[in-house]
């Protein structure tokens, strides 16, 4: 999963650079190269597959971006370090922004994102839920966003907020 813009920046950098040897290895006639002919097929089909992934990842993170990004229903404790990255990016909140809405450095939360947020303590993770607009049952009427959209906890899409 695409975590922040650098991240964004350098698949979208592979994806292009993906097509582009797609398209010179789909353009070059068979009769010019001196392997078997499976060969440069299976050269093909693998980076077609790794080309779809980037360009899914891509997509995950565009839409996450615009607002237009589905959460799933969060049903274990696992589940929690995804949904928390997904509603900041939905947010609109950078990895920086975010650090300094909790009075953090940009490098602790990336550390917590690198981590699955494996060292955060359940009161950060609730700080971080808060930050990011993400209620959990006992927090607020339906497992809603504090904007009244549904969260990670709940179903629904995630609308991005506006950047101040």
């Amino acid at each position: 999963m695409i975590k922040n813009e650098r991240q964004y920046a350098i698949t979208k950098s592979q994806a292009e650079k993906f097509a582009r040897a797609l398209e010179r290895l789909t353009s070059q006639p068979e009769k010019t190269r001196k392997v078997h002919p499976l060969l440069p097929k299976a050269e093909a089909d693998a980076i077609r597959s790794q080309l779809a992934d980037l360009r899914a990842e891509l997509e995950e993170y565009q839409a996450l971006r615009s607002g237009r990004g589905d959460f799933p229903e969060i049903t274990s404790v696992s589940e929690l370090p995804l949904a928390l990255i997904q509603a900041r990016i939905a947010a609109g909140l950078s990895q920086k922004e975010l650090a300094q809405k909790l009075g953090l450095k940009e490098q602790q939360i990336q550390r917590y994102e690198a981590t699955d947020y494996a060292s955060a303590s359940l009161s950060r993770l609730r700080e971080i839920s808060h930050a990011v607009g993400l209620e959990g049952p006992n927090d607020g009427a339906n497992s809603k966003r504090k904007n009244g959209n549904s969260s990670g906890v709940g179903r629904g899409s995630a609308k991005a907020r506006s950047r101040r």
